[in-house]
């Protein structure tokens, strides 16, 4: 089977209220797509990067889901120690370089598969069957296990995501029943809708207490290609051993000039460094069209993807 990209949803600052809709929370984890077929069972994530060797633990997939071939949509995720999905500790599973690490990491790092889609069953593509109709297949034929759950959904959008705001989570996705699944596409017919913003940005600079990173200043590119200052942010959910590390990794990148094509107002302690580090940023207001910096960022984790990717909203 050749990987898909899969159907992704749109932000939407209201959430739909007609009969049509379903709601479930936002996992904050990493979109892994399942393929199995006579010949074996792979994972990939939406860029079309595989991951089969990453999770081992879902490659059983007799055990928990009853089809000859089959394509399956879902959510790798895992528990930080509050109990509540964390990007930052998914990571440390998805980033893996050495393959020989996995199995000390599946001891560290558990983590559970949420299934929330069917593209492909049996020989069929089912991507053009209405959501209810993939949703009710999938109830027929995947059993819950340690390692793998069926996404449940709530009727109530409001309830649901006024939970989100009270448990501190990233928010919801509505779905309409009636939607197909459009491979590759994003439209409106999936919306989701934050408690919290994030974004992707480059690493441009940094500051030392103690010899150590205590902050990074953060960019993100224009159409042009020029990098420009969003904010800084101090430890976020790293470790101070992972800040220790990040000392290591930016302390040889440095460089004379910023990186930026407006000089930051946080410059007089800063260091430089070549934009090539990215990471996840989580951050509770930003006020781009004012010109105003992230409000409250707070570094999720590490990210693999090219600076280039981390775009302004408004290009």
């Amino acid at each position: 089977m050749e990987p898909i990209f899969p159907f992704e949803p749109v932000i939407s600052n209201a959430i739909p209220m007609e009969d049509h809709w379903r709601y479930e929370i936002k996992w904050d984890g990493t979109r892994i797509l399942t393929y199995h077929d006579p010949d074996g069972t792979k994972l990939f994530n939406r860029k079309q990067n595989e991951r089969t060797r990453h999770y081992p633990e879902l490659l059983r997939i007799d055990s928990y889901c009853k089809a000859k071939s089959v394509i399956l949509d879902g959510e790798v995720i895992a528990l930080a120690e509050n109990g509540k999905p964390s990007f930052h500790e998914v990571m440390r599973r998805d980033l893996i370089q050495r393959m020989d690490r996995v199995d000390d990491m599946q001891r560290m790092v558990p983590i559970t598969y949420m299934i929330f889609d069917i593209v492909y069953y049996n020989g069929t593509w089912v991507n053009r069957q209405p959501l209810s109709e993939r949703a009710a297949l999938l109830t027929e034929i995947i059993t819950p296990s340690e390692n793998v759950q069926l996404v449940s959904f709530h009727p109530n959008g409001e309830m649901l995501f006024d939970l989100m705001k009270q448990q501190d989570m990233e928010g919801i996705v509505c779905k309409d029943l009636r939607s197909t699944y459009a491979l590759g596409g994003k439209d409106d017919r999936w919306k989701k809708v934050k408690n919290y913003g994030d974004v992707m940005s480059v690493v441009g600079g940094f500051t030392l207490n103690g010899g150590f990173v205590n902050a990074v200043l953060l960019g993100q590119y224009d159409n042009e290609g020029k990098l420009w200052y969003i904010g800084h942010t101090g430890t976020g959910k790293l470790s101070k051993a992972e800040w220790r590390d990040l000392t290591d990794v930016l302390q040889p990148m440095k460089v004379k000039e910023s990186p930026f094509a407006r000089r930051p107002d946080r410059h007089k302690d800063a260091f430089w460094v070549k934009p090539t580090l990215t990471v996840k940023v989580q951050y509770s207001e930003w006020r781009w069209q004012e010109g105003r910096a992230l409000r409250q960022p707070s570094i999720q984790s590490f990210l693999t993807v090219p600076p280039e990717e981390c775009k302004l909203p408004w290009v």
